[in-house]
């Protein structure tokens, strides 16, 4: 799928999704099926999983539109969605990860087939990639609140005051949890890079 950071929000009929209008739901489709996958890619570092994820997150809305009360913008809800099912999903692949190495642990054997994570976005150019998998990684093990902060800023471009809609807490929490997240990776990176030195 194609980026589509632009921070125009386009009108949704909400009277009609709540109705069960199917063309108003192919046209919130259309209009955030990009930012909603970039999003989730973010996050998952797969561009099947995200793709798979993306699904979810419009079958998920369309089940639950109608319990939209339309307190934030319908970008902002679309936003929280994803987010959650993302994190859903890490929640998951690590309790998979977890039984997988007690399974190994249990019966004596080597876990050479399990590598790191990978990632593989499409707006990354080959030359790149290396980089942005060591950043992957290191977005990986900070706090999930961090994460999230980080990955709606960083990758989707949310500004700190739509990132406290999506994360529903406060602008100073969100700029907090920015300066924590940015310690954070800046010693994961500087341990990997002395490491490699």
């Amino acid at each position: 799928m194609a980026s589509n950071n632009t921070k125009y929000n386009p009108p949704v009929d909400i009277d009609a999704l709540k109705r069960g209008d199917e063309t108003a739901f192919r046209e919130l489709f259309e209009a955030y099926r990009d930012r909603v996958y970039n999003t989730v890619l973010g996050f998952v570092g797969s561009e099947a999983d995200a793709e798979d994820l993306t699904q979810d997150v419009f079958i998920e809305v369309f089940r639950s539109v109608a319990r939209f009360r339309g307190d934030s913008k319908i970008s902002t809800w679309l936003y929280r969605v994803a987010v959650n099912a993302a994190l859903m999903h890490i929640r998951s692949r690590d309790r998979k990860a977890r039984r997988a190495r007690m399974v190994d642990w249990i019966s004596f054997s080597k876990n050479e087939g399990r590598s790191a994570l990978q990632f593989d976005h499409p707006g990354i150019r080959l030359e790149n990639k290396e980089k942005a998998a060591v950043l992957f990684n290191a977005l990986q093990k900070l706090p999930e609140n961090q994460r999230t902060a980080w990955t709606l800023h960083k990758i989707e471009d949310l500004s700190y005051e739509e990132i406290s809609g999506v994360m529903q807490t406060t602008l100073s929490s969100v700029e907090s949890l920015m300066f924590r997240a940015r310690q954070n990776l800046q010693k994961q990176l500087n341990q990997y890079y002395r490491g490699n030195d």
